[in-house]
Formats: C-alpha cells, sequence, structure tokens
C-alpha cells in the first residue's frame, strides 16, 4: 500500500511493529500523543490526542490502512478509558468514513471474554464476559466496528490479542501468546485478502495450550508458526505454579478479574 497509519507507535507494541512493517507500505505514518523520536526516510510522525476528532481527521487523511494500537491498554480509571477506547475510537472510524474507509486492524483484547474458565475453548461466536472496563471498552470497540461495517462497509479485523510479548513470562501466558512475528505475519495477512469483512481473530500464536479457536479463518491464509510451549520449562523454573483457586489459573483473563473500579 501507499500508506500505513500506526496509531499508538510510542507503545511497547507499536515500537516492535514500526520496524517489523517496515516494508508493508512505502510511507509508515507513526501516531502518538508521546514523542516518536526521528523519523526514518519512508515514516511520517504525527502527534495526535485520540480525543481531538480534527486531528484524529487529519491523521487518517491519505492512508490506506490503519493499524490501530492507541489509547488505554490497560486497566484504569474510567476517564482515561472512556477518552481513549470509546470517544478516541469513535472519532478514529469517523474519520475513516470520511477518508475512503481505509481497511483497519483493530487491536481488541482478551479481556472482552476474561470471565471464561481457562478449561473453556471458545470460538469467534461466543458472548462477550469483560473482566474490567478496560475489557468492556474493548467490547464496545469490536460493537463500534461491527456497525460501520455493516452500515458503511468498513472493514475492520478485530484482533483479541492475549499476550504479545517477546516470550511468555507466566503460566496463563503459555495459553495466550502472541509472538511477535506472528502478530505482524497477520497483520500483512489482513492487509493482503482481497475482501475482509469484519472478523473476530484470535491473537494468539499455535499453542499446545491454547484456549481459541481460529478455524474459522481458513481464507485469511494466516498460519501462526510460534508454540509457547518451548517456554513451558523455563516458565516452570522461574515462576511458581499459582494454585488451582487463584484467578491466574481459573479465568482467561487472568488477575484482571481481580481488579477493583479504580478511580482518579
Amino acid at each position: 500500500m501507499d500508506r500505513l497509519l500506526i496509531t499508538g507507535a510510542a507503545g511497547q507494541l507499536g515500537r516492535v511493529m514500526r520496524t517489523k512493517l517496515a516494508g508493508l507500505a512505502d510511507t509508515v505514518r507513526l501516531a502518538d500523543r508521546a514523542g516518536l523520536g526521528t523519523p526514518a526516510d519512508h515514516e511520517e510522525l504525527v502527534q495526535c490526542d485520540l480525543a481531538d476528532a480534527q486531528a484524529v481527521s487529519a491523521m487518517v487523511a491519505g492512508c490506506d490502512g490503519i493499524l490501530h494500537l492507541g489509547g488505554a491498554s490497560t486497566e484504569g480509571p474510567f476517564e482515561g478509558i472512556v477518552r481513549g477506547n470509546i470517544s478516541g475510537l469513535y472519532n478514529l472510524f469517523e474519520a475513516a468514513r470520511a477518508n475512503g474507509r481505509p481497511r483497519i486492524v483493530f487491536a481488541s483484547s482478551n479481556h472482552t471474554i476474561g470471565c471464561y474458565p481457562q478449561a473453556e475453548r471458545l470460538g469467534p461466536d461466543v458472548p462477550f464476559r469483560p473482566d474490567g472496563l478496560y475489557g468492556v471498552s474493548k467490547c464496545f470497540g469490536e460493537a463500534l466496528a461491527r456497525m460501520y461495517f455493516e452500515k458503511f462497509g468498513q472493514e475492520t479485523a478485530l484482533v483479541r490479542i492475549g499476550s504479545c510479548t517477546p516470550e511468555p513470562t507466566n503460566h496463563r501466558m503459555l495459553s495466550t501468546w502472541l509472538s511477535h512475528e506472528d502478530f505482524a505475519s497477520l497483520i500483512e495477512a489482513v492487509f493482503r485478502v482481497p475482501v475482509l469483512g469484519c472478523p473476530v481473530i484470535w491473537g494468539a500464536s499455535a499453542n499446545d495450550a491454547g484456549w481459541w479457536d481460529n478455524t474459522h479463518l481458513g481464507w485469511l491464509g494466516w498460519k501462526p508458526r510460534d508454540n509457547a510451549e518451548h517456554f513451558r520449562a523455563g516458565v516452570a523454573e522461574a515462576v511458581p505454579q499459582p494454585g488451582s483457586d487463584k484467578s491466574m489459573a481459573r479465568f482467561q483473563g487472568g488477575a484482571y478479574v481481580d481488579n477493583p473500579i479504580f478511580k482518579e
């Protein structure tokens, strides 16, 4: 494509994808509220608050695809979640609608279904069971994307990211891990496929202990290659196994189930 927009580009995952997706477009437009350093020759840097509708519209203009990693990325006070993940996401979809409907990869979350037990294997159509306000905001984001698809034909991949880190670091992540390489290849597949629609995609690698079923995605041509099982021995040595009564061993959302409602 000519121009790919990556929001939240100063965040941990945004910095990784800035490098891994450098060849996906002639120009990569990087956006965040925080500083983004010095641009490479193929990069454009944009400082933007998602809550500023005019700034978001300017950020999206001229882009052929959007990787949306911006907004609140963890549980926190409601006001911050609303600003980034509800008002900000609405601004993004309105900007996309006004600027030719570039295809979007929406970073949703496993916390939309975090209250399911770990013993249950989930397909893409299970009802939401969020484990906190952050998870609720991602449920809203998926519903918003579906509405924009049904009404306006806006194509969006709803990627329920598990744990996208260099390697799994606890027992739960042996089921939820998504390697950086597999996430990058998923993004490439989303922008490569001729027709996308608005699918739910479980953002996890090919983990032997995985909880999520992506067999509905044969048409996408994405085959994750990494497997958290290779790290099991190291995790077992470094981290105690949580007791069977603990949320980290009971619920797919892990410790997020135990969070209170945070206040400012």
